[in-house]
C-alpha cells in the first residue's frame, strides 16, 4: 500500500529529488480553458509535495485533488491552489498549488514567495483534478 502525502514527505528523506503529481495532460487541456493563464509563459503541469529528497522517496497514494483558489501577484506569477486528502497545507509548510503561468524573467519557485506573502482568492466551487504521483526532478 502506497502511502498518503503526510506520510510520503515524512519517510522522503534528503536527496535532490521532487516528489509529488502530475497533471493528467487530457485534464490539463481542460482547465486551461477553464483557468485561461494570465502570462504568457504557461506552466500548468504539477502539484509538489516534497522538494530535496531521496531519490527512492515513496510516491504519495493520492490521485484526486481539487483547485480550490487562485493567487496572482500581479507582477507576473500566477498559481491555482489544490486541496489535496482535504487541506491545502503542505507538509513543509508551504501551500500545495499548481503554478499556472509566468511572466517573462519570472520563475516556478516564486509561486512559493507569493502564496506566503499574499492572501488567495477561494473559489465558489471547487474543481476536481486528477493527479498522477511522479517524480518531478532530480
Amino acid at each position: 500500500m502506497a502511502p498518503t502525502a503526510q506520510q510520503a514527505h515524512a519517510q522522503a528523506g534528503h536527496g535532490d529529488a521532487i516528489t509529488g503529481w502530475r497533471l493528467d495532460r487530457s485534464q490539463r487541456k481542460e482547465l486551461l480553458q477553464q483557468f485561461p493563464p494570465l502570462f504568457r509563459n504557461v506552466v500548468a503541469d504539477h502539484v509538489t509535495l516534497s522538494a530535496r529528497v531521496s531519490a527512492h522517496a515513496p510516491l504519495p497514494d493520492e490521485t484526486v485533488g481539487e483547485i480550490v483558489g487562485r493567487i496572482d501577484d500581479g507582477k507576473g506569477v500566477e498559481a491555482l491552489v489544490v486541496s489535496i486528502a482535504g487541506t491545502t497545507d503542505r507538509p513543509d509548510g508551504s501551500t500545495y498549488h499548481i503554478t499556472w503561468s509566468l511572466a517573462d524573467g519570472r520563475r516556478a519557485v516564486e509561486s512559493n514567495d507569493v502564496l506566503r506573502a499574499g492572501k488567495w482568492e477561494r473559489f465558489d466551487l471547487p474543481m476536481p483534478v486528477q493527479l498522477l504521483p511522479a517524480y518531478l526532478g532530480r
